[in-house]
C-alpha cells in the first residue's frame, strides 16, 4: 500500500477551491449536487483509509481478537509507519463514528421535537402558529413535509412577500435540501478538511430555494425584500436551528438583485470554476483509486498471512 493509503486523508484539500467558486459561479442546484457528491465520496474514502490503518494497529495490540498472523512482519510492512499510524487510526476512527452518530441522533431528535410541537394542528402543508415571535422553516416529513410559519412573521410581510416566503420554504421540501445538509454534515464529521464544503452547501441550498421562489413569484426583487425582512426580524428558532439557518443574507440578496444564474451541466475547463471543479474531480478519483488499491492490497496480504 505504501503512503498511498494516507492520500485519502488529505485529498479533500483539493476540493477547497471549488467550494468557494461553485457557490459563486454555478447554478445553486448544480453547485449543491457537485459539492455534496464530492464531499460524500471523499469522506467515504478517508474513512476506509482509517479502517485499513486501524486493522494494522489493532493487530499489534495484546489481547486483540484478530489472528496473530495479522501482526507479522509482512503485514506490518504493507502499512506505512505501521506503529504510529495504526495506533492513531484507532481513536481517529472512533471519533468519526462518535461524531457521525451524534449528527444522526441530533437530526432524529430535532425532527421529533418539531413534530411534537405541531401535534394537534390540522395536517396541512402549511402550519401557521399563533406566535408573536417571527420565524419560518420547512419541516421535512414522510410525505411532502410542512411549512411552519408564525403569525409574528406574516404580519411583517406584504402579500407578495408572503408568497415568496412560502415558495422558498416549499422549495426546500421539494428539493429535499435537508438530505444534502445531513450528508455534508456527516462528511465533515468524517474528515474535518471537508468543513468548507459543508459551509458552501449550507449556502447553496438557500440560494437554490431563493431561485425557485423567484421563478414562482416572477419578481426577484420581491424575493430579495422578503428574505431581507425575514432576516432582520427573525431569530434562530430553538427547535429547528439546524434546518432553518438563514445563511449569508447579504450575499443572497445581492445575488437576487442581479441576473438569474445560467444553468450549466458542467463548467468549461477554460474558466476558474472549471479548473477548480476538474481539480476536485481528479482529487476525488485519486482518493477512490488509492482507497481501492489499498483495500485490495491489504486483503491479499492478510489472506496470504492467515493460516489455512
Amino acid at each position: 500500500m505504501g503512503v498511498f493509503v494516507l492520500l485519502p486523508l488529505v485529498l479533500p484539500l483539493t476540493a477547497w477551491p471549488v467550494a468557494r467558486l461553485a457557490e459563486q459561479r454555478l447554478h445553486p442546484r448544480a453547485a449543491t449536487w457537485l459539492l455534496t457528491v464530492a464531499a460524500c465520496a471523499l469522506a467515504l474514502c478517508s474513512t476506509l483509509c482509517l479502517t485499513l490503518l486501524m486493522v494494522g494497529g489493532t493487530a499489534q495490540l495484546p489481547g486483540n481478537p484478530l489472528p496473530d498472523a495479522w501482526s507479522d512482519d509482512e503485514v506490518r510492512e504493507a502499512v506505512p509507519y505501521d506503529e504510529a499510524a495504526g495506533e492513531l487510526a484507532i481513536p481517529a476512527l472512533l471519533a468519526v463514528l462518535a461524531g457521525c452518530s451524534r449528527v444522526l441522533w441530533r437530526h432524529v431528535r430535532v425532527r421529533r421535537r418539531a413534530g411534537r410541537s405541531l401535534a394537534g394542528l390540522p395536517r396541512r402543508t402549511v402550519a401557521v402558529l399563533p406566535d408573536p415571535e417571527p420565524y419560518a422553516y420547512a419541516l421535512p416529513g414522510r410525505s411532502r413535509g410542512r411549512v411552519v410559519v408564525s403569525t409574528g412573521l406574516l404580519t411583517r410581510l406584504a402579500a407578495r412577500e408572503r408568497r415568496a416566503l412560502f415558495a422558498h420554504e416549499r422549495a426546500h421540501l421539494a428539493g429535499g435540501h435537508h438530505r444534502f445538509l445531513l450528508l455534508v454534515q456527516l462528511a465533515a464529521r468524517a474528515n474535518p478538511f471537508l468543513r468548507p464544503l459543508r459551509t458552501a452547501v449550507s449556502y447553496t441550498v438557500e440560494r437554490w430555494a431563493d431561485e425557485e421562489a423567484a421563478g414562482v413569484v416572477r419578481d426577484r426583487q420581491t424575493v430579495a425584500r422578503a428574505i431581507g425582512k425575514a432576516a432582520l426580524v427573525s431569530r434562530p428558532h430553538p427547535v429547528l436551528a439546524g434546518f432553518a439557518a438563514p445563511g449569508p443574507v447579504p450575499r443572497r440578496v445581492a445575488a437576487l438583485l442581479g441576473p438569474a444564474p445560467a444553468v450549466h451541466v458542467w463548467p468549461s475547463l477554460f474558466t476558474a470554476v472549471g479548473v477548480a471543479a476538474w481539480t476536485a474531480a481528479a482529487g476525488t478519483m485519486i482518493s477512490a483509486l488509492s482507497s481501492a488499491n489499498s483495500a485490495v492490497t491489504l486483503f491479499l496480504v492478510l489472506k496470504a498471512a492467515t493460516p489455512l
